[in-house]
């Protein structure tokens, strides 16, 4: 790969989720200070709502990460459950004693229990949802039922809820009228400006060991951002499509050449991008793409050829 041409220690834009990687940029600071305030005064319901994309996981990790000790924490990343397959991921996330065949009646009773426990021992507890948007009906309906769990003075449960934009859109219907009032604090996630998205790809670089000259300018950057909508999972696709890129070539500068080959091979960022860019450029973009398939492809077999592997029944 890329990683000793530019001098790198890790792939500085893969998709997964890592808190080493979390850049304090003024949209998800703000979340995370939203998130911490809302926690500590004890509210129920937190609900931070972002686009495809945007770093909900990521804040979400963080939050995990920086919850101050007092909190237990019960996280569900994949929420799509049915209310009773909602009420054993946390009763065993609580670490509740649970038979298989067991009342909803009762699991709740036992739930409520630990909660009790915990709340005497000085512990809040706060339910940490993942892609809250995929929860069903029925299932929304029990997670507000959860939040009546209660002391006369505090919520035994706080319910912290990430979503896609698609969620706001189901607790506006009149039969989630009693869900939407309890949701105390909202959090609007946006997507990164051009200046947010150069500090995040030199940031990321950074953290991944680079230490030379400014591999993408500030014009690269906007065009990027005018291309991605400044969605940060975009940006990381691209990134990394035009580090590889270049490396191929042997440059150590990212162009618009780079930029558009890697929009043009991205599904996920509009056509309209193309258009920054002069049918030259598409052109020597195209033919970087077949440059670089013919790198994979006489690499394979130089490798193949120095492992003395045998290929289609020839010994390579």
């Amino acid at each position: 790969m890329y990683l000793y041409h530019f001098g790198l220690t890790e792939l500085p834009f893969t998709l997964t989720p890592n808190t080493n990687f979390f850049l304090p940029l003024e949209p998800h600071n703000e979340a995370l200070a939203v998130l911490m305030t809302a926690l500590k005064t004890g509210e129920g319901f937190i609900k931070v709502v972002g686009e495809v994309g945007t770093g909900k996981t990521l804040l979400c990790r963080k939050l995990l990460n920086e919850i101050p000790e007092h909190f237990v924490t019960a996280y569900i990343p994949n929420p799509y459950l049915n209310p009773d397959e909602l009420r054993r991921a946390v009763a065993l996330e609580l670490g509740v004693k649970q038979a298989q065949r067991m009342s909803a009646q009762l699991l709740t009773q036992r739930i409520q229990n630990r909660l009790l426990e915990l709340h005497t021992k000085g512990h809040s507890v706060v339910l940490i949802l993942d892609e809250a948007q995929a929860l069903p009906a029925e299932s929304l309906e029990a997670l507000r039922l959860f939040t009546n769990l209660e002391t006369e003075t505090r919520k035994l449960l706080q319910v912290v809820l990430f979503a896609q934009p698609e969620l706001d859109q189901r607790l506006a219907q009149t039969e989630f009228r009693q869900l939407r009032q309890r949701i105390t604090f909202s959090y609007l996630l946006r997507a990164m400006n051009a200046q947010e998205v150069q500090q995040y790809i030199q940031h990321r670089l950074q953290v991944a060991g680079y230490k030379g000259a400014t591999l993408f300018s500030a014009s690269l950057c906007k065009k990027m951002t005018k291309a991605t909508k400044g969605i940060p999972r975009l940006v990381n696709v691209l990134c990394h499509k035009m580090l590889m890129l270049s490396y191929g070539q042997g440059h150590y500068q990212m162009t618009k050449k780079e930029l558009a080959a890697a929009i043009k091979d991205t599904e996920a960022v509009s056509a309209n991008s193309l258009g920054y860019f002069s049918n030259n450029y598409l052109l020597a973009a195209l033919g970087l793409l077949m440059i670089m398939s013919s790198y994979v492809v006489l690499s394979f077999f130089l490798n193949t050829n120095l492992l003395g592997v045998n290929f289609l029944g020839v010994s390579l």
